[in-house]
């Protein structure tokens, strides 16, 4: 078995990115599982991860993910904006508009200002 460096969890982590974009999520999530055990604080490695896991329909994964992420980084406005995916694609439409808004109140861009529904009084 080859020696593992931390060159070899960089290698891992690009790779995983390339699995996601050519949606191979599940693979992405096993190369992360090896980085994120050798570095479990690299919040990068686990918001790819986060990603993985909401794209290969892992919601109670990607929830806890994310929610590492934001305990770390309570100003991501991406992964609040991906939280709340999540909490919607679990048909949990109060938790998703909580965080669709701090991410529109943290970054206020279109896609996440759209979501936020500051328009709607629910």
């Amino acid at each position: 078995m080859p020696e593992i460096t931390p060159e070899t969890h960089v290698i891992d982590f690009r790779a995983a990115e390339q699995l996601l974009a050519a949606r191979d999520p599940r693979g992405a999530v096993k190369l992360l599982d090896t980085v994120i055990a050798a570095h479990p604080e690299n919040t990068a490695a686990r918001l790819l991860r986060a990603r993985a896991f909401f794209a290969s329909a892992q919601l109670r994964a990607a929830e806890l993910e994310f929610s590492i992420v934001l305990e770390r980084e309570p100003d991501n406005a991406f992964a609040h904006f991906a939280l709340a995916r999540t909490y919607e694609r679990s048909a949990r439409p109060d938790q998703a508009r909580r965080h669709f808004r701090l991410a529109a109140a943290l970054d206020p861009q279109p896609e996440y200002l759209a979501a936020a529904r500051f328009d709607k009084d629910d």
